[in-house]
């Protein structure tokens, strides 16, 4: 079975659990982007790549309404960080979708995120032998960009609870990683809107073809 063909076992999760202090607070992926929210533009590529789509997102859900997607928060208190996303999707995806083995979480305000994301990470965890994968370009490790296996969510609680970890790479570096480098060209696929002047490079990015 060759790696695209696995999409249909990977559920995308979209972190927009983020407190966003650099944009004034809110949440990111409800600015816009060429006249339509930057969430848009996210499950427009992430879609196609997996079995369906979920938000890890805090407070109302009724905001999110609109997409029709599932919305799950954080399983943890006190916003600890992007990790307790990643465990948060591990345990939605358990709950609801019991039997598939892997989740690929993604920012809410990353517009340009690669069509075959998925099936390369996939693809590198198949080759290396390794655990997991996360995402790299120009020379920069995308920590929340990652392909996780659902088996390592009581590891992966663990770690948070009992030990505190909260950056994902202090949880990675326990595990085989696989990075997989994407070019940067004509725009850095991992490109993130955290302040308002990001909106507008973004937007003459788009202009651009990206």
């Amino acid at each position: 079975m060759q790696p695209e063909d696995l999409g249909n076992g990977v559920v995308g999760v979209v972190l927009a659990g983020g407190l966003a202090r650099r944009m004034g607070g809110g949440d990111k992926g409800l600015l816009e982007l060429a006249g339509r929210p930057i969430l848009d533009h996210v499950l427009e590529r992430l879609r196609p790549q997996v079995r369906l789509c979920a938000l890890n997102a805090n407070g109302d859900p009724g905001r999110f309404a609109r997409w029709g997607l599932p919305v799950a928060a954080d399983v943890l208190p006190d916003n600890p960080g992007p990790l307790v996303g990643v465990l948060t999707g591990m345990d939605w995806t358990v709950a609801n979708l019991p039997g598939l083995e892997w989740i690929v979480t993604v920012p809410t305000d990353a517009p340009f995120l690669p069509r075959d994301l998925v099936a390369r990470l996939l693809a590198a965890v198949q080759q290396e032998g390794a655990e997991m994968a996360c995402a790299t370009s120009g020379g920069q490790r995308h920590p929340v960009i990652g392909l996780w296996p659902v088996a390592l969510r009581t590891d992966l609680r663990q770690a948070m609870i009992f030990e505190g970890v909260r950056k994902v790479d202090a949880w990675t570096g326990r595990h085989k990683v696989a990075d997989v480098d994407f070019g940067t060209e004509p725009v850095d696929p991992f490109f993130n809107a955290n302040r308002p002047e990001d909106l507008d490079e973004a937007q003459r990015a788009l202009t651009a073809g990206a």
